[in-house]
């Protein structure tokens, strides 16, 4: 008999904080370096500004991720506490929640019950599955912080060379800036391919999407700082 095999994504957080880091990073310098583009006619400033916006974006990115893991690790150590001081104060009004958590499943008013007196004899297992399913609360990797702000920074970085190489190696501003369209477009199109599938959106048009917000970006940028830069 052949086993059936259900295919999930893995590491789903650290998917999220590659692509919370990427599509910012793809998107910020590039329409930086166009706009400077649409400003100077030499790829030296594009360069020192864009290495300087991807240091800062980041470093702000990687802390904006450690501090919402944080977060989610302060929070839920709270709510622990709490429930485990309301199993001791309460442990009927506590019972009296598990049974709802199970009357939701269709279980008989005997069987709740229990249940509810079977949980209670462990206070560990009992405040855990308050925690999963009456708040909703998994308990966080201690060490979540500081990989979200890796991760984050770090694709960020990735992310933001990309549009900004051209600008390393060609000298004119203008050739550059072709060069950084292609293989940012290039980019973001695979990107957003492989977020949308990985998230269950059609592929396509999900990379399409990806690619249209990031080419709006630039262009405002281009068109602005051209504006300004011819007055």
């Amino acid at each position: 008999m052949k086993m059936h095999r259900e295919h999930h994504i893995n590491s789903s957080e650290i998917i999220r904080d590659i692509v919370i880091g990427m599509s910012d990073g793809l998107t910020v310098p590039f329409a930086l370096a166009a706009g400077l583009s649409g400003a100077v006619n030499v790829t030296g400033i594009v360069v020192t500004a864009g290495l300087a916006e991807i240091v800062a974006g980041s470093i702000a990115m990687g802390l904006g991720g450690f501090l919402a893991g944080k977060t989610d690790a302060d929070h839920y150590i709270s709510e622990l506490k709490r429930e485990y001081d309301e199993v001791e104060r309460i442990p009927e009004q506590e019972k009296e929640e598990v049974k709802q958590v199970f009357a939701e499943f269709g279980l008989s008013t005997d069987l709740q019950q229990q249940i509810a007196n079977e949980m209670s004899k462990d206070k560990d297992k009992w405040v855990e599955f308050m925690m999963r399913y009456e708040l909703g609360l998994e308990r966080p990797d201690p060490k979540r912080a500081g990989k979200s702000a890796l991760t984050i920074g770090g694709s960020y970085i990735v992310g933001g060379i990309i549009p900004l190489s051209p600008y390393i190696f060609i000298h004119d501003a203008t050739e550059a800036l072709s060069g950084s369209c292609i293989i940012t477009v290039i980019a973001l199109f695979i990107f957003g391919y492989f977020k949308s599938k990985l998230t269950g959106q059609p592929p396509v048009s999900g990379a399409i999407k990806v690619v249209v917000i990031g080419a709006l970006a630039a262009g405002a940028a281009f068109l602005l700082a051209r504006a300004i830069n011819n007055h």
